[in-house]
């Protein structure tokens, strides 16, 4: 186990989604994947749809995270997620028809906006990979 724990908070819009001692929290961001221990430098982040992992002791928790900020002090991590979920929590049939309507607004290639519906894909299939791998 390591010597050093930091708190970590995930929040949601509609409340907290995980708390407590870590030490380390793996997610991606804009400019690519971070794992964050006790001491790291402060700053902030934007995060990218991905999956976090979170580890404590022997034991690794993964969950999606689809966008949002960090906040890193010097002995907390602070995730304000548009979205996170566990894995067990993932609606695969919702995901799924996401994915097609997604993939349909890119075939279409017209007025729609292609940039929303890549991300609208990007995080539909995220869950599904989620849902089935974890």
């Amino acid at each position: 186990m390591a010597d050093k724990l930091f708190r970590l908070e995930v929040i949601e819009p509609d409340g907290i989604f995980y708390t407590g001692d870590v030490e380390m929290v793996e997610y991606n961001t804009t400019e690519g994947e971070v794992g964050v221990y006790a001491g790291h430098i402060p700053m902030t982040q934007i995060i990218a749809p991905g999956i976090m992992t979170i580890t404590t002791g022997d034991e690794e928790k993964k969950a999606t995270l689809l966008s949002g900020f960090v906040e890193i002090t010097e002995d907390k991590v602070s995730i304000l997620a548009e979205a996170a979920e566990w894995p067990d929590q993932i609606d695969v049939a919702r995901a799924e028809a996401a994915r097609d309507r997604a993939q349909k607004r890119l075939e279409e290639k017209g007025g729609a906006d292609l940039l929303r519906a890549e991300i609208a894909l990007k995080k539909a299939l995220l869950r599904i990979e989620a849902a089935k791998k974890y």
